[in-house]
């Protein structure tokens, strides 16, 4: 089963502007409530992570930790990922260590 995503633009700042978060050097994860009691997942990569393949690779990992982890991740809230510059270079296994660390952190 697959991952419900954020697509609009202002699902992404409702999320930024209501939500919690919790950072490390790699990812910045930003939780807030939604109405519709399931798990809302996006994920974002900014030109300074690398070239459009780069991005997309790292995007791409995120979202397959998302879908293969969902348990970790109480309902009802929507999730914003943002990956830094370093989660370029590392490997599935750190990448998902450090989300799955942050989203447990987020108060």
């Amino acid at each position: 089963m697959g991952i419900i995503t954020i697509k609009k633009n202002r699902e992404f700042r409702q999320v930024f502007a209501r939500g919690r978060y919790s950072s490390d050097r790699l990812l910045v994860v930003y939780r807030a409530a939604n109405e519709s009691g399931r798990r809302r997942f996006g994920v974002t990569a900014s030109k300074k992570l690398g070239g459009a393949v780069v991005r997309n690779r790292v995007r791409r990992r995120l979202k397959e930790i998302c879908r293969l982890n969902q348990e970790a991740f109480p309902p009802g809230y929507d999730y914003v990922i943002v990956a830094r510059p370093p989660a370029a270079e590392c490997d599935h296994r750190v990448l998902a260590g450090s989300l799955l660390k942050l989203v447990g952190s987020i108060k």
